[in-house]
């Protein structure tokens, strides 16, 4: 069952949204002499910044039919070449790096714009596909799933190193892990299926209380994009609707689900820290975020060591969001990027097969709200060792 969401956008406004980013955090405070293009912009495309002043309803987005596609591309246009100018001249420390934020930031909403696009196409009763003259994949037996164990103790948890990271990914700290052991790949769709065959969406006894709740209220019986025709379960993706295949790792799944699905089966999900630690061990595949086709695939035959860590679905943990001992949020209207979502919202680990190159690596918290299914989301079990 797949609902009308006011979370996702349409494409013009992403385009718009991040040119609006450069224009607001680098050419208007930094750019002498920049004229805007239309002031009203920074009104329809500011997303969530209340520093940067009054914006749109998100919720209405899909509404506003001008600026239209021709105009947002001459909006960006206009940005650039003030962009061009900014960099042209000598850069201070903290300009270069708002500058390579903004780089990161339109790159996440690159990735937001194929969830949306997805979202968008599922609602149209014809089942557009983003990639035409796609054949169906052949049905492929399920990999076997085995358990690799860690031993625990003390780790360092956050992003290392010079290169880029978000905020959210710092300060780095010690953390103590008990013993514990994860699945070498994802769970399946097959699994999942013997999930909803003996109940899972019927009965109570192994969904959290708000997780019933949401059930009850929303009518759940199958993740984000299933549909159910002619007794056959069958699956939305950007290729068009088709058969589902039991060997992929199941998408689209609430915090919610995967919790139900975690206690039914006798696991449970992995914390944030237990997740990093036990990708420090995984090697990020070359090619990651390069993927002709947006869906996730079936695991490559078992190797004694984790497979599907990176690339393939955001996995949700059992890790609230919040901040690291010690973050502070920057100054001004940017340091609403990350910090003002530390509530209410769930930590998800390892990319997904539309989260673009150099984004991929064990220290990125991406983070959604418990009953949100739209993103390209799935789940890795976890155990407790006790002897």
């Amino acid at each position: 069952m797949v609902q009308s969401m006011p979370d996702t956008s349409p494409t013009k406004w992403h385009r718009a949204h991040v040119t609006w980013f450069f224009e607001t955090f680098l050419v208007k405070p930094y750019l002498d002499g920049y004229d805007e293009l239309d002031p009203m912009y920074a009104f329809l495309f500011n997303s969530y910044y209340e520093a940067a002043g009054p914006r749109h309803t998100r919720a209405e987005r899909g509404m506003i039919t001008r600026p239209n596609a021709v105009e947002v591309g001459e909006y960006r246009a206009h940005v650039d070449e003030a962009m061009l100018q900014l960099l042209d001249g000598d850069l201070s420390p903290e300009v270069r790096e708002l500058v390579i934020l903004g780089f990161h930031h339109e790159q996440q909403h690159q990735e937001l714009l194929l969830m949306d696009i997805k979202h968008l196409f599922s609602l149209n009763p014809l089942a557009p596909s983003y990639y035409p003259n796609v054949d169906d994949p052949a049905a492929t037996e399920p990999s076997d799933v085995s358990w690799v164990r860690f031993q625990g103790g003390i780790t360092s948890l956050g992003h290392k190193g010079a290169d880029f990271s978000f905020d959210n990914e710092l300060p780095q700290h010690d953390v103590l892990l008990q013993p514990f052991e994860l699945a070498d790949r994802l769970v399946t769709c097959g699994e999942w299926l013997e999930f909803m065959a003996a109940g899972g969406y019927d009965s109570p006894a192994h969904w959290l209380s708000d997780g019933w709740h949401t059930v009850k209220k929303t009518g759940w019986r199958a993740p984000e994009y299933w549909y159910e025709i002619d007794g056959e379960w069958m699956i939305f993706t950007l290729t068009g609707l088709r058969p589902i295949d039991p060997a992929e790792p199941v998408s689209h799944l609430s915090y919610y689900e995967a919790d139900a699905f975690a206690s039914w089966s006798g696991a449970r999900l992995p914390t944030e820290a237990e997740w990093e630690h036990a990708a420090a061990t995984v090697s990020i595949p070359s090619g990651a975020g390069e993927r002709d086709i947006v869906h996730p695939e079936p695991a490559e035959p078992p190797t004694g060591e984790l497979r599907q860590m990176f690339s393939e679905l955001w996995q949700w943990t059992s890790s609230s969001y919040a901040p690291y001992p010690g973050f502070e949020t920057a100054d001004g209207a940017v340091g609403e990027y990350n910090g003002k979502f530390m509530v209410n919202t769930w930590v998800l680990r390892g990319g997904c097969v539309a989260t673009p190159p150099g984004h991929v690596r064990s220290s990125y918290r991406n983070f959604f709200y418990p009953a949100t299914r739209w993103h390209f989301s799935g789940l890795r079990l976890a155990r407790n060792v006790t002897s």
